[in-house]
């Protein structure tokens, strides 16, 4: 396989066949858009495919053409065919996870001018054919053996690919009944209903109901069926649902629209809320270059943390990945730096936390530190700088000095790396939504998809 050869003309037999597969992924689609610039929405928009009668992006009709040239060009007849033409009738869809079997066979040759033509076939894995015709090329006169030529690695571009994964890991379980807090906004409102929709929570809408049902109008939503709980101000709101998930009568806490202090403030106040450990915050991160997501902690709640507090941050974030199905993650603790060193605190608490780790005192994950950014995510890096270690370049918790580093690293993959980011607090007897006004959909319902997640995995195994 490390050479690619033809079959010159003289070769070439009536019956002569090739086949290749191939299953269509979103990288797929989304590498083809991007060459060929085609934004037709039932290739590229998720949302508008959900309505469509099909329920999912499809295929472009190029792109099993494609594969025909493919055997042509590096198959059957191989390398130095010159493509004639092709006319192909498109019989069926190709939709996202449907494996394409792609079959040539020579149907007539003409020796005057070296010309070939090939019958052509793809199937899908349920043996229904999806496209069928002919293709015409000139075959090579000559014999051509060439070395395999390596294509560049294109990465992972399936945007919210472990979100969708997320979700999927929720269709057999009941929705959570969550208490959003203040959605007097149509962002917050909508990102609710969406989540209903999509059988993740069962909303009760807590706060003015005047602007409640303004944000509803405006958005054009329906909020028949939906539980709205009146109360004068956001204050009252915030204050209303801690109380009722003290009172075991919601699963989880959903932000609105109102300021991030205001609606945490009412839930630490609440004591009966609180565990044995500190209150963190998780930012669930899907980055498309990145094969599995990130957990970013601590990025919004606790500013400067202790070493104490750190402890409490990385079991908490040990939990969610347990929740999430991942039974042993690795957790990297950055720095600027992989060397511990007096003059950066943030290397001696990482070396503090691992040998907490070596004692028992953290458990249920891998923990390594210092790590710079580079070493937790790349092995290549790592390698380079002589890091042995079962974390680097394979991390999955990323434990930031302080709120602003995991705040800048968060925004800077989100907006300048196409991430997805989706949050929420831990250490809480029920799970906290704190989603963004800037929050898009699937960052949404990524979040209370984890959030459910969370909530039936506590009740599993206790708080």
């Amino acid at each position: 396989m490390d050479r690619i050869e033809n079959r010159p003309f003289e070769e070439l037999q009536i019956g002569d066949s090739a086949s290749i597969a191939r299953t269509l992924t979103y990288k797929d689609i989304d590498l083809l858009s991007d060459v060929s610039r085609d934004i037709n929405p039932a290739h590229v928009d998720r949302e508008f495919a959900k309505s469509d009668m099909l329920q999912q992006v499809v295929a472009h009709g190029i792109w099993g053409g494609a594969l025909i040239s493919t055997i042509l060009g590096t198959e059957l007849p191989g390398p130095g065919t010159t493509y004639l033409g092709q006319s192909l009738r498109f019989r069926k869809p190709v939709e996202l996870g449907d494996m394409i079997t792609v079959t040539v066979k020579l149907a007539q040759k003409y020796s005057d001018n070296h010309r070939v033509t090939f019958d052509c076939i793809a199937t899908n894995q349920r043996g229904e054919v999806v496209i069928d015709g002919l293709a015409e090329v000139v075959a090579p006169a000559l014999k051509i053996s060439r070395e395999r030529v390596s294509l560049p690695d294109t990465g992972p571009h399936e945007k919210g690919r472990h979100y969708q994964q997320l979700i999927q890991q929720t269709r057999r379980l009941q929705p959570i009944r969550t208490a959003v807090v203040h959605p007097v906004d149509t962002v917050s409102l909508l990102g609710a209903i969406e989540a209903a929709n999509a059988n993740l929570i069962v909303p009760l809408l807590v706060g003015p109901e005047a602007k409640i049902r303004a944000a509803a109008a405006q958005a054009k939503l329906d909020l028949a069926g939906y539980e709205l709980v009146p109360t004068e101000h956001s204050h009252a709101a915030a204050a209303y649902a801690a109380a009722l998930a003290r009172d075991h009568k919601v699963d989880a806490l959903m932000k609105g629209g109102l300021h991030t202090d205001e609606f945490m403030g009412a839930i630490v106040a609440e004591e009966n809320l609180r565990t044995s450990r500190r209150m963190s915050h998780v930012f669930v991160i899907d980055a498309p270059g990145y094969p599995r997501p990130l957990f970013v902690t601590d990025a919004a709640i606790n500013i400067y943390p202790t070493l104490t507090d750190k402890r409490d941050i990385i079991e908490n974030a040990i939990e969610l990945a347990h929740a999430l199905g991942n039974p042993e993650p690795r957790v990297a603790i950055l720095s600027a730096v992989e060397t511990v060193t007096e003059k950066i605190k943030s290397t001696l608490d990482a070396a503090a936390l691992c040998k907490m780790a070596e004692r028992r005192q953290i458990t249920g994950g891998i923990l390594d530190g210092p790590l710079a950014f580079d070493n937790a995510v790349s092995e290549e890096a790592a390698k380079t700088k002589g890091i042995v270690s079962p974390v680097a370049g394979r991390a999955d918790i990323f434990v930031v000095p302080d709120l602003e580093a995991g705040n800048m690293l968060a925004k800077q993959l989100e907006y300048l790396a196409e991430a997805q980011v989706a949050g929420i607090v831990l250490g809480a007897r029920v799970p906290v939504i704190l989603t963004s006004r800037a929050d898009k959909t699937l960052a949404r319902l990524g979040s209370c998809a984890i959030a459910l997640l969370l909530a039936r995995h506590k009740m599993r195994v206790g708080p």
